[in-house]
């Protein structure tokens, strides 16, 4: 990495730590939530031949994905996967989960909360459109039928980790991320890694609050013919 690199983590590292108090960690309170239907654990699909059939996708049909699907992405990204609630799809350096997960459709922008597995409404509308502009003008990003959006609170984890901390936030969207792309394969969905966008300007379409950071876009859907 070179001096330039250094300097932006630091820089970001900085930058969260001054932000104030860190978001809240997700939970249903008094918001009204969207309940998720129930994942699955076992598919028909294995994992060997989930990571031989995965390929970026980029040209996407334009059909909307069911709540089953959605679910079952959202639930291999950061849902919850023991009984007492306390570990996630993927790891998480000392459990510190600086991850948040957004969900952008035709019908709107939403937050995921893990622990109730269920949407909380950010933005009506359809602005896929937005965050495509936001992404460059990348057309998959317009097209896909959904795009899941990881954003972070550096904070929750730079406080234990310090400077160092970010990269392991780096490294647990790697994570999440990966989870995402199998799953949509074993789902016979198409999905992208998108990294090349305005900060600010993505932050503005996903609604985010101050203390969040966006790192990252996977539009997914059905592959065009």
């Amino acid at each position: 990495m070179g001096v330039g690199g250094l300097v932006k983590r630091v820089a970001w590292a900085v930058v969260a730590l001054l932000a104030g108090a860190a978001v809240a960690e997700e939970n249903a309170g008094e918001k009204a939530m969207q309940k998720l239907p129930g994942p699955k654990t076992n598919g028909t699909m294995s994992v060997e031949a989930a990571i031989a059939a995965r390929r970026s996708v980029r040209a996407f049909a334009g059909a909307v994905l069911s709540d089953q699907e959605l679910s079952q992405l959202l639930w291999a990204a950061q849902g919850i996967t023991d009984a007492r609630g306390r570990f996630r799809a993927a790891p998480s350096a000392g459990g510190t989960y600086p991850l948040v997960t957004y969900l952008v459709t035709s019908n709107g922008v939403f937050r995921y909360h893990p622990k109730p597995h269920a949407l909380e409404e950010v933005r009506a509308g359809d602005h896929r459109g937005a965050l495509a502009e936001a992404a460059l003008g990348q057309a998959c990003v317009r097209q896909a039928g959904a795009v899941l959006a990881f954003a972070a609170v550096p904070e929750r984890t730079t406080e234990r980790y310090g400077v160092r901390g970010v990269m392991y936030i780096h490294m647990e969207a790697g994570h999440a991320a990966e989870n995402i792309h199998l799953q949509a394969v074993a789902l016979g969905l198409g999905s992208v890694a998108v990294g090349a966008f305005d900060d600010a300007a993505v932050a503005k379409v996903l609604g985010l609050p101050n203390g969040e950071v966006p790192l990252y876009l996977i539009p997914i859907g059905r592959p065009a013919k």
